[in-house]
């Protein structure tokens, strides 16, 4: 089977259907009553098919389910499960789906894809730049986001609304749906605190007093946001040779479009960008990839670092426009003995070696990536 996950509205729905060619290929969503029924009754086709399965994780017993019709089925049928919450969290109980599975995870549009641009990454070798800049593809990620419809819209008002419409989707349904929340403005209000705190690492302590609940219910809180594809964490890289900070991460939201300040928006899209190339490089080719972030308690500080197996291989600083490398980008190079460093500017044109540090373009960075 293939699990298929990602944010409500990055295009699960549509991919998927891509793959029903047949004319007993079938597509059921849970959200739908009639699917609903369909699906409990187990009627498949008597020929071989492809059966796509959307937001199934809201049936409560749809692991033990759905590895029973598989098992039975297996040799006739193609599964390809969707749905808009991490899917392997949602193993509860019963026997593993281990070994009967595969999991990937979408994201929204990258440089590289609208460009159709054909990447060959190998993880710790140098990455490989196209020699365009792509200065109006970054600066319509950089307004719209990535999610299809408001990239493809390319409209202010369009976009202002379905960013609301999206969160009240989001919090009204997908929360409803999947967690046990009681207080769900406070998790709303959360939602709109972690906006203010982007790039910067997030106190779990801080958030406790102003939302004036436990330690554990806003850490519980994060989780959800972070398993239902609202944001993701990026921990501190721990090492010996520097006195690095191990606990608090750093937050990012899957739609960088909502972030009002131009220079964190920025960092959140080249945020983006890297998730996406770790989920590719582990989802598709099974390597352990990691992605952190550089500082120490003399505050010098880069803002990511792509691990892989724990071995650092590159590290990026973005800056809005810049001519000089950022000396913290030097330091962490050295003692990190990081093979490759990259400095990232949104509207920079210069291309130049400052020492070990690349400076470039934002687009020719991201090109590169998957």
């Amino acid at each position: 089977m293939v699990f298929l996950s990602g944010p409500r509205q990055v295009g699960k729905t549509t991919l998927a259907k891509s793959f029903l060619h047949r004319k007993q290929d079938r597509y059921f969503n849970w959200d739908n009553r009639q699917d609903r029924r369909e699906i409990l009754a187990a009627l498949w086709p008597a020929e071989e098919a492809t059966l796509v399965f959307d937001e199934l994780h809201k049936y409560r017993n749809w692991k033990a389910w759905i590895k029973g019709e598989f098992d039975h089925h297996r040799e006739r049928l193609k599964f390809l499960i969707t749905g808009s919450a991490r899917l392997d969290v949602y193993r509860k109980g019963g026997d593993s789906l281990q070994g009967r599975y595969h999991s990937h995870r979408l994201h929204g549009f990258s440089v590289s894809e609208l460009e159709r641009l054909s990447v060959a990454i190998e993880p710790l070798k140098e990455l490989s730049f196209p020699p365009a800049s792509y200065s109006d593809t970054i600066e319509t990620l950089f307004h719209y986001g990535g999610f299809p419809e408001p990239f493809l819209k390319q409209n202010p008002r369009f976009l202002r609304r379905w960013q609301r419409e999206k969160l009240d989707r989001f919090l009204r349904e997908d929360i409803r749906d999947l967690e046990n929340v009681r207080a769900l403005s406070a998790l709303e209000l959360l939602a709109d605190m972690l906006v203010e705190r982007i790039g910067a690492p997030l106190s779990l302590q801080s958030l406790r007093e102003d939302l004036e609940v436990s330690h554990r219910a806003v850490s519980h809180w994060v989780d959800i946001l972070e398993r239902l594809y609202y944001c993701y964490l990026v921990t501190p890289y721990a090492h010996s040779s520097v006195r690095s900070l191990r606990k608090a991460p750093k937050v990012y939201l899957w739609d960088w479009s909502a972030i009002a300040d131009e220079g964190i928006r920025f960092e959140n899209l080249i945020a983006g960008h890297l998730l996406k190339m770790k989920h590719l490089l582990e989802d598709r080719e099974g390597y352990r990839v990691g992605l952190h972030y550089l500082r120490d308690v003399s505050k010098r500080e880069v803002d990511f670092l792509v691990t892989v197996d724990k071995q650092p291989w590159f590290a990026v600083e973005c800056k809005a426009s810049a001519h000089s490398a950022n000396p913290s980008l030097r330091y962490f190079g050295e003692r990190l003995q990081i093979p490759y460093l990259y400095q990232v500017s949104l509207r920079g044109s210069d291309d130049v070696l400052d020492g070990r540090v690349r400076i470039m373009p934002a687009g020719r960075f991201l090109g590169a990536l998957p």
